[in-house]
This record gives C-alpha cells, structure tokens and sequence, in this order.
C-alpha cells in the first residue's frame, strides 16, 4: 500500500440511463481513472482549496484524491518535499494503490502539487496518461520570465521568512484576510495543513524536468486564472508570476493553455474546469 492517504471517488454506479462512457465514446471501463495532487493548506477532497469541486467528473471515472503527507489523513513528515511527494505519486501510480489498475492514470495538480507532479511525470511517464497543471508553482522552470526572475531574487536574497512563534491560525489569517481575502474556518484539520505548509521545502529548488516531460510527449493542459478579481496585493506579488510560469510551461512542453476567470480556477470556476478536463481526458 502507498505510504500515503488516497480518497477514492467513483460514482459510476449511480448515473442513470445506462453504460457510461468517455467523451470520445469509449465505455466506461476504458475510462483512465485521475489523480490529483493539491496545493498548500489543504487536502485532496477538501472544499476550500481542495478537488471537491472536481467529484461531479466521477461520472465517467475514478478519482483518487491524494494527500500529500502532513495533509489530510496522510501522516505527518518533518518537512513535507516535493521530491518526497513526488515518489508517493510514482507509487500510487504504480502498485502501491490496486485503485489505479493497469497503465497509469490521468494526473492533475495544483501549485506545489503541480511541481510533484511534473517531477513523478518525469520520472515514469509510462504511468501517466496525460498532465493537468493547475497554477503550477514551477518557478525555476520559468526563471527566463522577468516577473518570475523578481520573485526568484526576492526569495532567494533573503526574503523574510516565518517569524518565531507564529502559530499556524495567525500565519493563516496574514496569508488570508493579510491580502484581501476571507480567511476559512480554523479547524484543527486546517491548522494541520497550514502548519504543514509553513514548513514546505521552498519550490524554488525544485529541478524541473521540462525536456524529460516534453520527450515524453505527454499530453498537457495548463489552467490559469486570469486574476482580474484578486486583491491587488494578491496578484502583483502572486497572480503575475504564476500566470507567467503558466504562459512558460505551456510554450516549453507544447501544451494548451486555459485562462478561466479568478484565481482559484477549480474551486472558484469548477464547471469551466471540469468540462475541460473532459474534452481534455477524451
């Protein structure tokens, strides 16, 4: 078994009007089934930050709702890593989870999920079916884009960090109500996250491996928001960056770019992103 939690989602039983089947027409036992991988202060089938958003696609497939560990009903780590992420992914995709079955499955990520998920693309990409990034918060791979190259300078020149003795429900309400937005409810499932988040290798020393995945030839969809609703804060110091590491992948790997409005695309416009995993998926 993966030495992380996978919440399984798969609700063909229950469509009414006979067998189901793909976009492309193919019955539903040929349907691949997805994972996706989440960002910081969540979990896979969480509502707020989360895939939850994403179980209407469960119709036509299995979904399988990582946690990365630290997160959710994963266990707790030192430090969560991507590269560690990275290795959990290869082995749910492969024989540590009997729920993805044979030849792989679709993977979609999110943030520092999409970074995982890029690095366990590269590392088997006979076991991925295609890739869906999210916002990715790949960085370094994007290091040419004068938006990005700032971002890099600021945070690697010492930009402060996380002062002694903030709790995790303070860091959470200065990442929240701090630049314009609500802040969700305190749980402790929450904090967990967020205290797990706090501690996260940095991605900006992530090594991704962007002509490992273009040789691949996988297919590749990258989703953005487009920001114009964000707090301004928000999105001069995170929205300009991701869409420009958004813009760089997808020239880099000859994917498809999505603009959808916001800056939560799958939990603020999930109908937008879930028809296009879709027609994405075929």
């Amino acid at each position: 078994m993966a030495a992380v939690h996978v919440t399984v989602w798969d609700d063909r039983d229950g469509v009414a009007g006979g067998p189901v089947t793909t976009a492309s027409g193919a019955p539903e036992a040929a349907a691949a089934p997805a994972l996706f991988i989440h960002n910081i202060f969540a979990w896979g089938s969480d509502s707020t930050y989360g895939f939850a958003g994403q179980r209407p696609l469960a119709d036509s497939r299995r979904l399988l709702m990582m946690d990365r560990r630290g997160y959710g009903d994963s266990p707790d780590t030192a430090r969560s890593d991507f590269d560690v992420d990275a290795e959990d992914i290869v082995e749910v995709l492969g024989e540590g989870d009997p729920a993805v079955g044979l030849g792989g499955a679709h993977l979609v990520g999110h943030g520092n999920g999409a970074v995982a998920a890029l690095i366990a693309a590269a590392r088997r990409p006979d076991l991925v079916r295609s890739l869906a990034l999210i916002q990715p918060s790949a960085f370094t791979a994007a290091a040419h884009h004068p938006v990005v190259a700032d971002l890099l300078d600021r945070v690697r020149d010492g930009a402060p960090g996380i002062p002694d003795g903030v709790t995790p429900e303070q860091y959470l309400r200065a990442s929240t109500e701090g630049l314009g937005m609500a802040m969700p409810e305190p749980t402790s499932r929450r904090l967990r996250a967020v205290a797990t988040s706090m501690g996260e290798r940095p991605v900006w020393e992530a090594e991704i491996p962007l002509e490992v995945v273009r040789g691949a030839a996988l297919p590749i969809l990258v989703i953005c928001g487009t920001w114009e609703r964000a707090p301004a804060m928000y999105r001069e110091h995170v929205g300009l960056p991701l869409m420009a590491v958004a813009e760089s992948l997808t020239d880099s790997l000859g994917g498809r770019l999505l603009r959808v409005p916001g800056y939560y695309p799958h939990t603020q416009e999930p109908a937008a992103v879930n028809a296009a995993l879709r027609e994405f998926w075929g």
